[in-house]
């Protein structure tokens, strides 16, 4: 079974933290069976999530699990913005397809609302 849990660690998380310049990350990962399958790094600012790297093995839907759990936390926190500072810039992708961050952005504003938009997405008879 597939668990998303944050990581109290940086324990093999080394470079991306090099790469955050030092800024405190928030690393979670899925975990099946145990065994880590993806993960999401991100730091909390002031006015907004920015998420400096993901990997989700190749699996668009873990990408939007793990994306989704970040967005929802920050929404929480009354975080209405997320930014993706990505290290591998074809990992923008998928963030695309999945309509997380319009073309030529790395920007996801009003997150709030696409969350509570997705609520209805279930109703929709179309």
């Amino acid at each position: 079974m597939l668990e998303i849990q944050e990581k109290f660690s940086s324990e093999g998380y080394e470079e991306l933290i090099s790469f955050a310049e030092g800024v405190e990350l928030h690393i979670t990962e899925a975990l099946d069976k145990g065994e880590v399958t993806g993960f999401i790094a991100y730091a909390y600012e002031n006015d907004r999530t920015v998420v400096y790297d993901y990997d989700d093995g190749g699996d668009l839907m873990l990408c939007d699990g793990l994306v989704r759990s970040v967005i929802f936390k920050s929404c929480l926190k009354g975080i209405e913005t997320a930014e993706f500072r990505l290290m591998d810039k074809e990992r923008y992708d998928n963030l695309r397809k999945l309509r997380f961050i319009p073309e030529n952005s790395n920007i996801a504003e009003n997150i709030d609302s696409f969350m509570n938009g997705c609520q209805n997405c279930k109703n929709n008879n179309q």
